[in-house]
């Protein structure tokens, strides 16, 4: 098996075990044993997912106020917690490759291994919402075919981004490539950064 098959069955195990109660407050439950790269993708997935609906939750034209700006508090965390998470993968490639010679004229990729994970893990998700389209019973033909033609075009991006990776991690452990992890330093969570928040301990 793969690493993006593997990494895809428990992508659609972690949004499955979600939609049981389709509740962005379940408290997730995984599987498997702290520390290993499996619950890290479990997780990931799951972030994933819940910020998917905290997503389509904040676009209700009827939102309370209120409401919207706890929900968009909640949505920072959970973009912090995703990159901190895709970063940890990273240390995982980075640790599993790191004694790997690089050949003569081995290159660096646009994008590390795990933000390339990141884009399988939406493209799960986006499958599994453009599936359920495509499976509703009260919908017109026409958006049942729309749809359709989506997923088709969705599966084809799953074939070529697995592909992709997978190529990628075996340049990476035959020396043809060769990785960096970079943090995001995302200024604007950190308050000695945004001039908004450490002008307001001023």
């Amino acid at each position: 098996m793969t690493f993006t098959e593997k990494s895809w069955s428990i992508f659609n195990q972690a949004i499955n075990d979600y939609h049981k109660t389709d509740n962005v407050d379940t408290p997730i439950s995984n599987p498997y044993q702290a520390g290993t790269i499996e619950a890290d993708l479990y997780l990931k997935n799951w972030i994933d997912t819940v910020q998917w609906h905290f997503e389509d939750i904040i676009r209700d034209p009827q939102i309370d106020p209120q409401a919207a700006l706890i929900l968009k508090r909640r949505i920072d965390k959970s973009n912090q917690d995703r990159t901190d998470l895709v970063e940890r993968i990273d240390s995982y490639f980075y640790t599993k490759y790191h004694n790997v010679a690089t050949l003569d004229g081995a290159t660096i990729n646009t994008e590390s291994p795990a933000w390339a994970i990141d884009r399988l893990s939406i493209l799960a998700l986006k499958i599994y919402h453009m599936k359920e389209q495509v499976e509703r019973t009260d919908a017109s033909a026409q958006h049942i075919a729309t749809c359709q033609s989506k997923l088709d075009v969705l599966n084809e991006q799953h074939n070529d981004l697995a592909s992709a990776i997978d190529q990628l991690l075996d340049d990476i452990a035959a020396g043809k490539k060769y990785m960096k992890v970079y943090k995001q330093m995302k200024m604007y969570n950190d308050p000695d950064t945004n001039p908004v928040l450490y002008g307001a301990s001023k």
